[in-house]
């Protein structure tokens, strides 16, 4: 069996999650199983080129691992034709202009959401990319959860009958920054730095409910900046100009209305940090990120309201595990494979920048809405 070394430009590993999910838990768990395994048999290694502006940082982390080729010049990366790949994780602001240097360069194209901070920027970038015939994807991870391909596989069995809802909770207290030290970087609370929960997460929110239920059609949000002021990683407080939290509707395609919440300022009362409720007329659901329960209408429980009693049932009871019947991979790395075979022997990729750019989108127009308190149409991209 041939094995081939391709080189990939990562931009951005210096992070939590370039270098967690995608470095270590992708791309070198990938040559730890040896390569990603073409249909023909091939075996593809990923010869990693670490992009950054911090050489000291790089130069850490390329020694931990082992890793000889690492720069702080991507212009020189990206001129070596033996790299074949560019990948960006870089904070959002930096990432529509490395990406047109990489789609100039030739490169195949994958990168993090959102793709731009604005959803001119994100079809732009959708559009120079197919204009250079280059292939192009965005990292859509939680379509690949374990929870999220239970729910899949329910909704694919016809166990809902007719969607009705969707309501969806995500979030978790991120300490301030002075008493105990915050969770997430200090940029996610500066507007200026493309900061911001909707930006952020309605990417998210916006592939799962596009391939899960269907087309979004309708947005109303709110956004808002519960807690005004945080303190950097450097100790000096600074002023949050981001939303922390958002609350939307989304109306989908087929009637199906979706609710989800979104916060940075919530304390979890749930069993997974983010779990979506489905109710439809046969049955409904509770999904997380790894588990799912579900409750079929032939077991539904017939609860009657009255203030006067205690209440003795235990609803949660009367839920049933949905078993994994299989074994779930890291959901970065399944997708790290998939566009590896996608450069390389053309296998279908749907997660593309035009699916990348309909996410800033909704972002774009939650905003957009929480500003003008209205509900607003989504257009088709």
């Amino acid at each position: 069996m041939s094995v081939r070394t391709i080189g990939v430009v990562m931009n951005g590993v210096t992070g939590r999650m370039g270098y967690r999910q995608h470095l270590v838990r992708s791309v070198l768990a990938i040559n730890e199983q040896g390569g990603v395994t073409l249909s023909d048999g091939e075996r593809v290694k990923l010869r990693p080129v670490l992009v950054g502006r911090s050489a000291g940082k790089l130069a850490d982390i390329a020694a931990r691992h082992a890793i000889p080729d690492h720069t702080t010049d991507l212009d020189a990366a990206l001129a070596d034709d033996d790299n074949l790949i560019y990948f960006d994780a870089q904070v959002t602001s930096a990432r529509v202009k490395a990406v047109l240097k990489a789609i100039e360069a030739g490169k195949h194209i994958y990168a993090e959401k959102p793709t731009a901070e604005s959803a001119q920027e994100a079809v732009a970038l959708a559009e120079a990319a197919t204009a250079k015939g280059v292939k192009n994807g965005v990292v859509q991870d939680k379509l690949f959860l374990p929870g999220l391909l239970k729910l899949k596989r329910l909704i694919d069995g016809g166990f809902f009958g007719r969607i009705l809802s969707v309501r969806g909770e995500f979030g978790y207290w991120v300490f301030e920054g002075d008493w105990q030290e915050a969770q997430r970087p200090s940029w996610n609370y500066r507007a200026e730095d493309g900061g911001g929960i909707v930006l952020d997460m309605f990417p998210h929110w916006h592939y799962v409910l596009e391939n899960l239920f269907g087309r979004v059609e309708s947005v109303y949000a709110r956004a808002v900046t519960h807690i005004p002021s945080r303190v950097d990683e450097q100790g000096a407080t600074y002023q949050a100009t981001a939303d922390d939290a958002a609350y939307g509707v989304f109306e989908l395609e087929g009637g199906i209305v979706a609710q989800i919440n979104s916060s940075w300022a919530v304390r979890v009362n749930r069993d997974e940090l983010v779990e979506f409720q489905v109710d439809g007329t046969h049955g409904s659901a509770v999904a997380g990120l790894r588990n799912c329960r579900v409750q079929h209408r032939s077991a539904t429980p017939k609860p009657v309201w009255n203030p006067d009693l205690p209440v003795t049932a235990r609803f949660r009871d009367d839920w049933q595990e949905v078993p994994d019947n299989g074994e779930f991979d890291n959901g970065f790395k399944i997708q790290w494979e998939a566009f590896v075979r996608h450069v390389l022997e053309d296998a279908p990729f749907p997660n593309d920048f035009a699916s990348g750019a309909r996410g800033v989108q909704l972002a774009e127009l939650g905003l957009r809405s929480s500003a003008e308190g209205r509900r607003i149409e989504v257009p088709q991209l």
